[in-house]
């Protein structure tokens, strides 16, 4: 099973691709090779990610973005709950005979 996240997401609640639980573990964007925390919404397979573009707002009170184009990586930037366990390396540190 792989652990990817989705090809679109979005942090707008409004948006039909905003996902609370996987917001939730975190995502990394990777765009044009570098590292992004600002992205509001991204499209892995059009190659796409959406920036706010200052702190400027529309009438509605919702950030105004800009769309850039290039390729684009996300990843989970925390396991999913319930994954990762039984690799059993912390637990046997401390234990002498």
């Amino acid at each position: 099973m792989t652990d990817t996240p989705p090809d679109r997401l979005s942090t707008d609640p409004s948006s039909p691709y905003f996902d609370q639980p996987k917001l939730e573990r975190g995502i990394g964007i990777r765009f044009k090779g570098n590292e992004r925390r600002d992205v509001e919404e991204y499209s892995i397979s059009e190659g796409w990610i959406r920036v706010a573009l200052g702190k400027k707002v529309d009438r509605h009170g919702r950030p105004l973005t800009l769309k850039l184009n290039g390729e684009v990586e996300a990843w989970y930037e925390r396991p999913a709950e319930g994954a990762g366990e039984g690799g059993g390396e912390s637990g046997d540190e401390g234990e002498t005979a």
